[in-house]
This record gives C-alpha cells, structure tokens and sequence, in this order.
C-alpha cells in the first residue's frame, strides 16, 4: 500500500512563497508519475502540475502557475515537493499529492483525477491580499 503525506502549507501573503512536499512510502516508485492538485471551496478538484518519478523528471503545469510554481522530485528520498512563488489569493486552496502510473503521464492523462491511484490528505495554503 502506497502512503501519501504532504507538508508545507500555511498562511502567507500574496506575492509570497511556500514549499510544500509530499513523502512518499510503501513502494518503489520507478515506474511512476506524481501530480499536485487543489480544490477551493465550492469547486472541483484542479490539476496543478505532474512530474514523471524516472528519467529527466519530465514536468506538466496548468497554464494559471507556469511560471510561479516549480514541481521536483527526491529520488533518493521519495519525495516530491511544489515550489509555489508570487502566490496569489486564488491560489487559496487544499493542495493534494498524488501518484499513479507512469504511462499515464506519457499518455498525457497526469491532469485528470480519475488516473491517480493514490491520495495523500491534503495541506491547506491560505493566501491572503
């Protein structure tokens, strides 16, 4: 069974940064993809961004962040993090890890929710104006 837990949210102001990381345990993860989402209150689930765990960690962002968030990998530490820089109120959201199969990404299907297999229980980042 694979466990997800993320760290890092909290309250900052717009224009700041947080780091958030997700610790990865229970398997190897060679052969796999990992993504960040978020949800705001009242909205669905959003896809962030996904990296590729093996080979040059390929990454994907959604347009609204490219540019302001960095998503990376720790091999050796099982841990994947989000750089989040020059946030913005809407940005306000429960950010969640995620990680499914590596062929979902290189199929292109890393920004859709039903492709993860596993969930961590999300860390809330507040950004205030």
């Amino acid at each position: 069974q694979v466990q997800l837990v993320e760290s890092g949210g909290g309250l900052v102001q717009a224009g700041g940064s947080l780091r958030l990381s997700c610790a990865a345990s229970g398997r190897t993860f060679s052969n796999a993809a990992m993504g960040w989402f978020r949800q705001a209150p009242g909205k669905e689930r959003e896809f962030v961004a996904a990296i590729a765990w093996s080979g040059g960690g390929s990454t994907k962002y959604t347009d609204s962040v490219k540019g302001r968030f960095t998503i990376s990998r720790d091999n050796a530490k099982n841990t994947m993090y989000l750089q989040m820089n020059s946030l913005k109120p809407e940005d306000t959201a429960v950010y969640y890890c995620a990680a499914t199969k590596a062929i979902t990404y290189y199929m292109g299907k890393y920004y859709s929710t039903k492709e993860y297999d596993y969930w961590g229980q999300g860390t809330q980042v507040t950004v205030s104006s």
